[in-house]
């Protein structure tokens, strides 16, 4: 049975005409990274730009790591945002902070680092769970790819997977047919450079994850 197509975050988007764009092509969240040393970094006035571009089903997501409460719901007024990812080590008690302050939360989880993809009752208040490997300079996935299947049935059970590192629309539907997430992040693989989105690439990106085979209903992360 063919389901409809999973969410897509395009994460890392630094303008407001790409996040439009992206947005036109299907994308169902926009990611702005607020961690300093990314080249996808963005300022509170820029991330305010592209959640103002973006039409109201499209969710803005700002990225956060290891931020503390009053910087990251500062940010969330400010910018606009209606979600929150969380890509280091946060406490489960922000999570829980967060979410009772009527936050969507998103709490990155790793399989080869820490929190671990099987964290998941420690951080059992949060929205959605996204999963990738760790590697490289920065917080995250470094566009690596890993074994999705390591994940299959054993996250997200209680709340929604999100599904990320080294995506690209040659492997997407594998990665989707290995782990069955709900939605799937990806950022270096619709890029031109760090932080300047191809929109070919997102286009095609969009159009794999709409021919993949979808073996459950997904459940809804980004609204």
């Amino acid at each position: 049975m063919n389901f409809p197509a999973l969410q897509v975050k395009i994460c890392g988007i630094t303008s407001p005409a790409e996040a439009e764009a992206s947005a036109a092509l299907g994308a169902s969240a926009i990611g702005c990274v607020f961690y300093a040393r990314s080249p996808r970094f963005v300022t509170d006035e820029r991330a305010r730009e592209i959640s103002l571009a973006l039409p109201a089903g499209v969710a803005a997501v700002g990225v956060f790591v290891n931020e503390d409460y009053d910087t990251v719901m500062r940010r969330v007024d400010r910018c606009r945002l209606r979600g929150v990812q969380l890509h280091g080590q946060e406490s489960p008690e922000l999570v829980k902070r967060l979410r009772a302050a009527d936050i969507t939360v998103i709490k990155a989880l790793f399989v080869n680092g820490s929190p671990t993809f099987k964290d998941t009752d420690a951080y059992a208040e949060a929205s959605a769970f996204l999963v990738e490997a760790v590697g490289g300079p920065l917080p995250g996935g470094n566009a690596l790819s890993w074994d999705w299947r390591a994940v299959s049935g054993k996250v997200g059970e209680g709340a929604p997977l999100v599904l990320a590192g080294g995506l690209h629309a040659g492997n997407v539907a594998e990665a989707i047919a290995a782990a069955s997430p709900d939605a799937v992040d990806v950022s270096s693989g619709v890029e031109a450079s760090p932080g300047r989105k191809d929109l070919s690439k997102v286009r095609e990106f969009l159009e794999a994850v709409r021919r993949a085979e979808i073996l459950r209903p997904p459940r809804a992360v980004f609204f």
